[in-house]
């Protein structure tokens, strides 16, 4: 993968601080996006590893930016700032 592709992860782990270590912005509980150089099974290891056992997880790349309403305040500036 060149250069860092955006994901959309979800987890659900309750009121879980998940770091991705790179860029990211919540959009909701449990809910956020990212930007990784990372493979997505390496980000979904990486965030994995960070929560309770048998927690939800889905880590998805996105090919173009998402459209969305009602997220967290500063999510559509986050997404339009980045590469």
């Amino acid at each position: 993968m060149s250069g860092p592709a955006l994901f959309l992860v979800w987890h659900g782990a309750p009121e879980s601080a998940v770091s991705l270590g790179e860029e990211s912005h919540p959009l909701s509980a449990g809910l956020f996006m990212g930007r990784s150089a990372r493979t997505p099974s390496r980000l979904y290891h990486a965030i994995k590893y960070q929560l309770p056992p048998d927690t939800a997880l889905m880590v998805a790349p996105l090919a173009e930016a998402p459209k969305f309403k009602g997220m967290a305040e500063g999510a559509l500036k986050w997404l339009r700032t980045g590469p």
